[in-house]
């Protein structure tokens, strides 16, 4: 079974959210880089970059396919992952820590509500693998 942080908010995309004083930092989950296998290159958006909820903001490239990764939240891209550019695999190594995306600023700090809890995400996998 995949490692699902309580601490953290989720997404039926399989990304991850950790609120942090008006900002989120956002990654995917364990299951997503589980599924994804050997992850191979990941691009994302610069800095300054304007996102929206669900809609696509990068890229990761996988041995075994490329995947979209889609915003769980509206609002501007603060900072960026720039180790995974040189080392793509923290994703797989460590998604909830080393291996992050980006942080966004948030548009609406009300928009979190409409992610998942751990619970609700552990539920929801356990649907998908039925």
């Amino acid at each position: 079974m995949s490692k699902i942080p309580a601490d953290l908010l989720y997404t039926k995309e399989h990304e991850w959210v950790r609120q942090e004083d008006g900002v989120v930092r956002v990654g995917i989950t364990d299951y997503a880089q589980e599924e994804l296998h050997e992850i191979v290159m990941v691009e994302l958006p610069s800095v300054g970059t304007a996102v929206k909820t669900n809609e696509v903001f990068g890229t990761v490239d996988s041995v075994k396919a490329t995947s979209e990764l889609f915003s769980p939240v509206s609002g501007e891209v603060v900072e960026m992952n720039e180790k995974l550019e040189e080392a793509p695999e923290l994703v797989n190594n460590d998604p909830y820590g080393d291996g992050w995306m980006v942080t966004i600023k948030l548009a609406d700090p009300h928009e979190v509500k409409n992610l998942m809890n751990a619970e609700a995400y552990k539920g929801f996998l356990e649907g998908l693998t039925k």
